[in-house]
């Protein structure tokens, strides 16, 4: 399977959510047409993970490519008052936790955070809604930090709890996303800080925000406060394992 089928298959399944979620009569009440989404969703990633399994790198670019603009998502602020009390010193009290099923558990400042041992990479950024951007992202990887906190046995998935707050059920509409440990563990998958060589801007998840790059944009969680290794994700948010994988999305959503 190609990169572009692939793509378009988990655009194609992301968009048919979309219309589960606006409600679209008989299809919204169709349990077969539930099941076909799982399907695909389950065919895309057991097709990719096979391909993938050498954990080989997404495309990475040159400085050149670098786009000019790159547009913003999601929230451009968030109004949480927490948040907000760290904005306005500069995160210098923000610390990020890893927590859960970890035998060491972990918390870290933003300057312990960007004093670990750090990945720069030039990828492109890919948005569901069909727009791509490059950029250059600078962070730990998120497989270090395991390897620091312990994974106990029975982990299976690394949740990132945000700030940033879109509204509806589940944690009063707080964004979440997750990732089981074959992406956390990826070269690629970093904690990113810096963007473009300049401290991560407001709109784009300052503090940090997660580049998991083999998945599209909503993947890519911004105003990352705490992680959780858990061995399940039914227990979070509405149990679907992200804000929008709650409101129909496809938890797997690898390109």
């Amino acid at each position: 399977m190609t990169e572009l089928s692939r793509r378009n298959l988990v655009l194609a399944g992301t968009a048919l959510g979309g219309l589960l979620l606006s409600g679209c009569d008989r299809l919204s009440q169709a349990p077969q047409a539930l099941n076909i989404l799982d399907k695909a969703e389950g065919l895309t990633m057991r097709a990719q993970r096979l391909i993938l399994s050498g954990q080989p790198l997404a495309k990475e670019f040159r400085p050149q490519d670098i786009s000019p603009t790159f547009k913003p998502n999601g929230s451009f602020s968030p109004t949480d008052p927490a948040y907000l009390a760290l904005q306005q010193n500069g995160f210098a009290d923000w610390r990020l936790t890893v927590s859960g099923l970890v035998q060491r558990p972990l918390s870290l400042s933003l300057d312990q955070l960007k004093a670990l041992p750090g990945r720069s990479q030039i990828t492109r950024h890919d948005c569901v809604e069909g727009w791509s951007a490059i950029a250059q992202w600078t962070g730990p990887q998120l497989g270090g930090l395991l390897h620091a906190a312990g994974l106990q046995p029975n982990a299976r998935y690394v949740v990132f709890h945000c700030a940033d707050n879109l509204g509806g059920p589940g944690d009063g509409g707080k964004y979440y996303e997750s990732i089981d440990l074959f992406d956390a563990f990826h070269p690629q998958t970093i904690l990113a800080h810096t963007m473009n060589g300049q401290p991560l801007a407001t709109p784009h998840g300052a503090p940090i925000r997660l580049r998991v790059e083999r998945q599209l944009g909503y993947k890519q969680a911004k105003y990352v406060m705490a992680i959780e290794v858990t061995d399940r994700l039914d227990h979070i948010g509405s149990g679907k394992g992200g804000f929008w994988e709650d409101r129909g999305y496809e938890w797997y959503a690898g390109i």
